[in-house]
């Protein structure tokens, strides 16, 4: 078989897992609000950076489960309810790591802070809106919370 015909039947192959692979990737984050007023956040492991708890959708599952599975994980609190869709966050740059799609989401929280992945995250605070390090997040998660400050929803 010559190596004319064998390429031609490896680019479908190609193709498909180019559509598959370099797709960006569907994520969530979550401004959870205690029912004192107070907003959580996470300490990243890897950049030991403050940000907005979330991740990635799994296979399965819509965006109300995922928040709150990653909001479980992170920061041990369960969702009690979905509050507002703050933004889709699509820029290619907004994650160092892979080009990601984010779903940011408020949402009403209860329980006890605690940290179940500690592979990802090093501590769980809860911080009333004037203590906020929000100069100090990661990711866009900066953008994300002014947002959600503002009331704005927004196509980013």
């Amino acid at each position: 078989m010559s190596t004319s015909v064998v390429s031609r039947g490896l680019r479908p192959i190609r193709t498909l897992l180019g559509l598959l692979l370099r797709r960006p990737v569907l994520g969530t984050s979550i401004v959870p609000l205690l029912p004192d007023g107070r907003i959580v956040l996470i300490r990243r492991r890897d950049t030991n950076r403050w940000a907005l708890p979330g991740g990635i959708v799994d296979w399965g599952e819509d965006l109300a489960t995922a928040a709150a599975r990653e909001l479980t994980e992170e920061t041990g609190l369960s969702l009690t309810s979905v509050g507002r869709l703050i933004g889709v966050y699509s820029n290619a740059e907004r994650d160092p790591r892979f080009h990601s799609i984010c779903v940011a989401l408020s949402a009403q929280v209860m329980g006890e802070l605690q940290t179940y992945d500690q592979d990802e995250v090093i501590g769980v605070q809860a911080f009333a809106v004037d203590e906020l390090p929000i100069e100090q997040l990661d990711h866009d998660h900066t953008q994300q919370l002014k947002d959600y400050l503002a009331d704005k929803t927004v196509l980013a």
